[in-house]
């Protein structure tokens, strides 16, 4: 007979410093003090097997943008499992007690990225969204656009850093309405490193930033950019000129965006390659409030008929109609069932990381042409993207 195990969050600092050393030996890494403390000890979860802790995670609760509306999200980070226990569905089951919980809550979604994704689809987890990192030759940019100031500034955590962020985040599907500790994890990252920061335009009309670092490699220089915002045509510019101005030292310059950076639409060449690819996954954890927290593109009046199936969470079990006016969503029980998917095909739905026709076509949902073109006009966006891993 199993053992019962027993799921919950941390109570002292003891089980952290099991947890701690559990996840340390699960991922190969040092310095469990310092993502303990970002994320904070009451975000971790346990599961326990004869009083001692096998398996845990750690909790993000933050927002996401999305239809330029914040939706509650919490972002699942350290999973892990000792390696004496794994295989054993404590994973599994740690997830479900997690889910269950956030529901609880009323916490609508929770994202992650996942080595692998076999666990996570089981839960209700499913591609939504991409993380790209970027490198392009330095020399190739071109730009000489000094009209805006950069100020240099020191690299913290500032009001008006946040704010311009959050200026350019509300317009971007999937940008994350940032946790304390995933701004640490820009200002202070691992290891650590010199960083430096600029603010673009005037104290009275500040129109982006860039923090950034300076790496080498061999004989090789890399500008590194840790962060940066630009909310106009001209900040745009002045960047990519702020960066052109280091050519005479270093041959590339790399960041984290979106698989379609308009950034790069200001340059004279396609020089900027895709270096590293990852798609991160969503997991709609409740329908209704999901659907509501959500905005949608404003001047469409529609109604789309849901019928939704998920076997973790059964309060998201039925049909349920989405009202859209003003760019606000209402879901109220009922309706006629028009569109049919589970959990999983709902959040690339929600997102808009794929159409629904696509996903018609590779078998997520089922629906009739009328509840497709519905669904595509509610689900239209740019594409979800996030440039934070956690």
């Amino acid at each position: 007979m199993k053992n019962q195990r027993k799921v919950g969050p941390l109570s002292n600092g003891k089980e952290a410093e099991n947890l701690g050393l559990m996840l340390c030996h699960s991922f190969n890494f040092t310095g469990w003090e310092l993502f303990r403390d970002r994320i904070g000890i009451k975000n971790y979860r346990g599961i326990w097997q004869d009083n001692q802790i096998i398996g845990g995670l750690g909790l993000y609760p933050m927002a996401q943008w999305w239809g330029g509306n914040p939706v509650t999200m919490a972002g699942i980070a350290a999973v892990g499992v000792s390696p004496e226990h794994r295989g054993t569905g404590v994973a599994d089951e740690l997830l479900r007690h997690t889910l269950q919980e956030l529901y609880n809550n009323q916490i609508p979604l929770s994202v992650l990225y996942p080595a692998t994704q076999v666990l996570y689809r089981k839960v209700g987890y499913e591609q939504a969204g991409s993380l790209c990192k970027w490198q392009l030759p330095i020399q190739s940019i071109r730009m000489r656009d000094r009209t805006l100031t950069m100020h240099p500034v020191e690299p913290i955590l500032s009001e008006t850093i946040a704010a311009l962020y959050q200026q350019q985040a509300v317009t971007c599907n999937g940008n994350l309405d940032r946790h304390p500790g995933i701004w640490e994890n820009i200002f202070k990252p691992i290891p650590e490193e010199t960083l430096y920061a600029d603010l673009i335009g005037e104290p009275d009309d500040w129109q982006g930033y860039i923090i950034y670092s300076q790496q080498r490699e061999g004989n090789s220089q890399t500008l590194a950019i840790a962060d940066w915002v630009a909310l106009t045509p001209a900040a745009i510019r002045r960047l990519w000129t702020f960066i052109a101005d280091f050519r005479s030292q270093f041959a590339t310059v790399i960041w984290r965006s979106s698989p379609v950076d308009p950034y790069l639409l200001c340059l004279p060449e396609q020089t900027g390659q895709i270096t590293e690819f990852s798609h991160w996954m969503l997991r709609i954890v409740d329908v209704p409030l999901s659907l509501q927290q959500r905005g949608y593109p404003s001047g469409i009046e529609a109604e789309l008929h849901l019928e939704v199936q998920d076997n973790i969470l059964s309060e998201n079990n039925g049909k349920f109609i989405l009202t859209v006016s003003n760019g606000k969503g209402e879901v109220t029980p009922g309706g006629r069932g028009d569109l049919i998917l589970d959990v999983r095909g709902l959040a690339p739905l929600y997102t808009g990381f794929f159409t629904p026709h696509q996903l018609h076509l590779s078998g997520h949902i089922q629906g009739n042409p009328s509840a497709l073109s519905v669904a595509t006009q509610l689900f239209s966006g740019p594409h979800p993207w996030m440039a934070d891993m956690f």
